[in-house]
């Protein structure tokens, strides 16, 4: 993997309030307000509360499964993961209702979390809040999702460590890794009927299939994929680390600092603008994780693919063991 990172970096951590980050923020609230100003009224109620959610975990096609479904459904907009149910569900109900816009037709209402899989929070939440929510889990090979998501999270500057520094040190790694647990938390929490676990490699190899019976679980009519919907969205492997770590970690800091301001189409204008060059890419590529040490994380991973074998009665074989051959993955 890369060098060592300076831990000193991780003085400002990504959750830092404005204070934290700027020495003088009048100059961002004065930002803030003029840019709420052009937020649209319709967006500020919201429709109805989701009755579904794909959950993830992370970097298992939400992306590609969030662009199948817009318009089919209704969706956060502009952000695509609001993180309500596992971070800010102390700012309401009507903060979450304002990201749905409103829709003539009469559409299922969802949200594509995957954040929401490992978090207790989340799951007590929703519980509680939409009891009757159907759940979406789609499992992985853990090893190549967690390279996946570790890849993600240094390339946005949320971490700074190696592989294994932060495999010790971001429980977030290897605990939404812990497919059996989990997925048996949410079927207790929900009942299994309202829980639909899928299988990546099926996302990948039969994507039709696959959307087909999503639609059948969710309760919206079946859909013909495009032929570009059949390709990845967004994969990992192009990814390469930050150009300055510094700067791209301050950047994702501020981006959720505006989310949570309900400033989501900043965000999401600046990552559609030339700009985001500025914080993301340009620096090393990735290096292959060594055989030695992806046997270890199979190995340590392996209960967790037994138990869930056995929920799903399911062969799930190869992801036991390293592949001869390292493949492309179509879609995170």
């Amino acid at each position: 993997m890369s060098n060592r990172a300076d831990l000193s970096l991780l003085q400002t951590p990504v959750g830092s309030t404005a204070q934290e980050l700027f020495p003088r923020p009048s100059w961002i609230k004065r930002f803030c307000q003029a840019a709420a100003a052009f937020a649209p009224a319709a967006r500020r109620t919201g429709p109805e509360l989701p009755s579904f959610f794909v959950i993830g975990p992370p970097r298992t096609g939400s992306s590609w499964l969030h662009e199948v479904l817009q318009g089919r459904v209704v969706l956060p907009t502009p952000t695509k993961e609001t993180r309500f149910f596992d971070i800010h569900f102390h700012r309401g109900i009507k903060w979450y209702r304002a990201h749905f816009p409103h829709c003539r037709e009469r559409l299922e209402v969802g949200e594509v979390a995957p954040t929401y899989f490992a978090s207790t929070q989340a799951r007590e939440h929703i519980a509680r809040v939409i009891p009757k929510a159907r759940v979406v889990c789609v499992f992985r090979n853990p090893v190549e999702r967690l390279l996946s998501l570790y890849r993600l999270k240094r390339a946005y500057g949320m971490i700074p460590w190696n592989l294994e520094q932060a495999i010790s040190l971001d429980p977030e790694l290897l605990e939404s890794s812990r497919y059996a647990t989990h997925l048996r938390a949410w079927q207790q929490a929900l009942g299994t009927d309202q829980v639909l676990p899928t299988v990546y490699d099926d996302l990948c190899d039969q994507p039709q299939s696959f959307v087909d019976t999503l639609a059948d679980f969710i309760g919206v009519g079946r859909f013909a994929l495009t032929p570009s919907q059949m390709q990845y969205v967004f994969a990992s492997e192009s990814m390469t680390l930050p150009r300055s770590y510094y700067c791209t970690h301050r950047a994702t800091a501020m981006a959720e600092w505006l989310k949570g301001r309900r400033l989501d189409g900043v965000v999401t204008t600046v990552k559609r603008s030339p700009f985001i060059k500025l914080f993301l890419g340009g620096g090393v590529p990735f290096l292959d994780l060594p055989r030695e040490a992806s046997a270890s994380l199979y190995e340590c991973l392996r209960a967790e693919v037994d138990a869930l074998e056995t929920l799903l009665n399911r062969d799930l074989s190869p992801w036991k063991a390293p592949r001869a051959q390292r493949s492309t993955m179509a879609a995170d």
